[in-house]
């Protein structure tokens, strides 16, 4: 089921019928949710004139991504980056989407989301496990640091090996922001009484998407860069994207 290589200098595991490309990400201990050190950079990149809008509304709705608490996260292997067109195609030959340019596009599901998972072998990560391999052991807004994200940070399309590789963070993952990427967890506003492990909340209701950059791209003006915050967290729109989780495997 699964082939190692080495892939843009890494080790990687490859599903051997699809060809999706995993990392291996390590265990370990990690805070989640957006700190006070997190918004003070906010702050700051308002301060000196890098936002468009009136901020206050994403101040109010910090709330949603905290008290940021210690989280365990066990070892586990996660998507390169988000299903392309063609992967998806593995397992829903007839798929056809309206959103992406390419076949080597990331792929957003609408309709087909159900069949989708359900045709999956692997699961959606838990909202914990995206957020710890989107930090990658960093504590800032994102990986690359404090500094406002741009534009030029937004990956869609995985044809260019060498942009692709660049792009990755110290876990060997790309795009972690780019697209609202659908997790395990019910929306549930805050992290009040959230488990100190990876495990995701369950329950009725809409499912946590995190990341979503790349949708609004050509960017607007919008401060649409929020969105590629490690911490950024909102309940699912009407199209997703995907990126699965497996097991490490034991051999």
């Amino acid at each position: 089921m699964w082939d190692q290589e080495t892939v843009a200098g890494r080790p990687a595991w490859r599903h051997t019928s699809s060809g999706v490309v995993f990392r291996a990400v390590p265990g370990g201990t990690f805070r989640m949710g957006l700190s006070d050190g997190e918004l003070d950079a906010v702050r700051a990149i308002e301060r000196s004139g890098g936002a468009e809008d009136d901020l206050r509304t994403f101040y109010a709705g910090a709330v949603q991504a905290q008290p940021v608490r210690e989280v365990v996260v066990a070892p586990f292997l996660i998507a390169r980056h988000p299903l392309t067109v063609a992967q998806v195609r593995h397992w829903l030959p007839e798929y056809e989407d309206s959103f992406a340019d390419s076949d080597t596009g990331t792929a957003r599901i609408e309709d087909e989301l159900d069949d989708l998972l359900a045709a999956l072998p692997f699961r959606l990560p838990s909202e914990a496990e995206w957020e710890y391999a989107a930090r990658a052991g960093t504590t800032t807004l994102t990986f690359r640091g404090n500094k406002k994200p741009d534009e030029d940070q937004v990956l869609d399309d995985f044809a260019d090996e060498a942009r692709t590789a660049a792009a990755e963070n110290a876990f060997g993952l790309a795009a972690m922001g780019s697209s609202n990427e659908i997790c395990a967890d019910v929306w549930i506003p805050g992290y009040t009484n959230a488990p100190t492990d990876a495990r995701p909340r369950t329950g009725d209701g809409r499912r946590v998407v995190r990341g979503g950059a790349g949708d609004l791209s050509p960017w607007q003006g919008c401060d649409e860069w929020l969105l590629l915050l490690s911490a950024t967290r909102y309940e699912h729109p009407d199209f997703t994207a995907v990126r699965p989780v497996a097991p490490v495997p034991t051999r």
